[in-house]
C-alpha cells in the first residue's frame, strides 16, 4: 500500500527541520511526503531543498501565496498532489516517533479512520531538541522529557506506550476520538468522496468538521492516541481571532445538522 505523509507549515523553519529529523528515523518506507505551505518565505523553501537531498522518500513542496490562515485550501492542493492510496496526516511543529508511519499502516481500515494524539512540549524544551535527541530516540523517553522540562501528566504515558499496552491505555482514554490534524488517517478514496477540507473555514474546529464528514461518509473513528504518538513543539498563534472561530463553529454547526457529506469549497476544485 503506497502512502502519503501531508503536513502543513508556515514559516517555522526550525520547527520544520525538527520534523524531518522525525520523519528521518520512521520505521515504515518507503513513503512520499508532501510538505503543504500556507505562504512561508524562502527560508522555508531552503529548509525543504536541504532535506529533500537526505531524504530517503520522495519529498514534495506545495506552496500558495499568504494569505492568512487558509491551511484548508493548502491540504486540498496536497491531497490533489497525492500519489498515495493511503493518507497520514501530521503538521510541521510535530516530531513523529519512529514507529508513526507503522501504526497509521498496521491498523488503517476501509470503515474507518484512524485518530491519534499528541505530547505538548514547552517552549524551552521545544527549542533544545536536537538532532542527536530524535535520531537516537531519547526524546521519546519520558524521564528524559521530564529532566528537560515536561510536566508529568497521564498523557504524558503517551510518549512511549505502544502494543497492547497502548491499546489498553486507548480503550479507557475519556478522550474523543475525532479527526486530529496532527495524527490522523484515512484511505485518499475517503478524503475525495467528502471532498476534502471546507475551504470556508480557518482555524477552528476545521480538522474535526472533516472528521465529521468522514463518519457521515459511513466511517468511524478508530482512537490510537497510545498507539503512537508525535511531539508538539510550541509556538504562538497569532492568527486567530474571534471571527474565525465564530465562523468555523456555524459551519460545523452547519454540517452536523445536515449530517453534510461533502465539503461545500473543497477539493474538486484541484482534481
Amino acid at each position: 500500500m503506497k502512502v502519503s505523509l501531508i503536513f502543513t507549515t508556515y514559516n517555522a523553519p526550525l520547527w520544520l527541520e525538527k520534523v524531518f529529523w522525525g520523519l528521518f528515523t520512521q520505521r515504515h518506507m518507503p513513503f512520499e511526503v508532501i510538505v503543504a505551505d500556507d505562504g512561508s518565505r524562502d527560508e522555508t523553501k531552503d529548509v525543504i531543498d536541504r532535506c529533500r537531498r537526505e531524504a530517503p522518500f520522495p519529498v514534495h513542496h506545495v506552496w500558495q501565496p499568504d494569505d492568512g490562515f487558509q491551511k484548508c485550501r493548502i491540504l486540498n492542493k496536497a491531497i490533489a498532489m497525492s500519489s498515495g492510496e493511503y493518507l497520514v496526516f501530521t503538521d510541521g511543529d510535530c516530531i513523529p516517533r519512529p514507529d508513526f508511519v507503522s501504526v497509521h499502516v498496521d491498523q488503517a481500515g476501509r470503515d474507518v479512520f484512524l485518530s491519534g494524539g499528541y505530547v505538548k512540549l514547552p517552549l524551552g524544551l521545544s527549542e533544545s531538541i536536537t538532532r542527536e535527541d530524535v535520531r537516537s530516540g531519547r526524546v521519546f523517553d519520558t524521564s528524559w522529557l521530564r529532566h528537560h522540562g515536561l510536566q508529568w501528566s497521564f498523557k504524558a504515558l503517551k510518549v512511549s506506550a505502544a502494543g497492547r499496552w497502548g491499546q489498553a491505555l486507548n480503550v479507557i482514554s475519556p478522550a474523543k476520538s475525532t479527526w486530529n490534524g496532527h495524527n490522523a488517517s484515512c484511505f485518499r478514496e475517503h478524503a475525495v468522496a467528502v471532498n476534502g477540507f471546507d475551504e470556508r473555514m480557518q482555524y477552528g474546529g476545521e480538522d474535526v468538521e472533516f472528521g465529521e464528514r468522514l463518519e457521515h461518509l459511513g466511517l468511524h473513528a478508530k482512537k490510537i492516541r497510545y498507539s503512537t504518538t508525535c511531539l508538539h513543539l510550541e509556538h504562538g498563534r497569532g492568527y486567530v481571532t474571534p471571527e474565525m472561530l465564530s465562523r468555523n463553529q456555524q459551519i460545523r454547526e452547519e454540517t452536523r445538522a445536515q449530517r453534510r457529506v461533502r465539503a461545500v469549497v473543497g477539493l474538486d476544485q484541484y482534481l
